[in-house]
């Protein structure tokens, strides 16, 4: 089973970016297809992005399109998340998961980063 790390997260002004990191242990990511969630007060988990095995396929959630890029490196055993033009709505505790198909739903997860964007 792999392990997820995320980080990366903090305290931004609204318009600022971030980047998320999520550390891959025990396993090699590139066994797995990907994904970001993230997890705003009194909120259930939502989907932010995903990303296939070989980073050639990409989806997105319609409100954070144009804005986050999800990408990975597996030499280095990392996914990242890029959020630009970051809003207050962004705001949320973002966690990273794994699934072995994109069939398949997510079943490693990490512990989450928290995000928060001031106005």
């Amino acid at each position: 089973q792999v392990q997820l790390v995320e980080s990366g997260g903090g305290l931004v002004q609204a318009g600022g970016s971030l980047r998320l990191s999520c550390a891959a242990s025990g396993s090699t990511i590139g066994k797995y297809n990907m994904g970001w969630f993230r997890q705003a007060p009194g909120k259930e988990r939502k989907f932010v992005a995903a990303i296939s095995w070989s980073g050639g396929t990409t989806s997105y959630e319609d409100s954070v399109k144009g804005r986050f890029s999800i990408s990975r490196d597996n030499a280095k055993n990392t996914v990242y998340l890029q959020m630009n033009n970051l809003k207050p709505e962004d705001t949320a505790v973002y966690y990273c998961a794994a699934r072995g198909t994109m069939d398949e739903n997510f079943h490693s997860w990490g512990q989450g980063t928290q995000v928060t964007v001031s106005s």
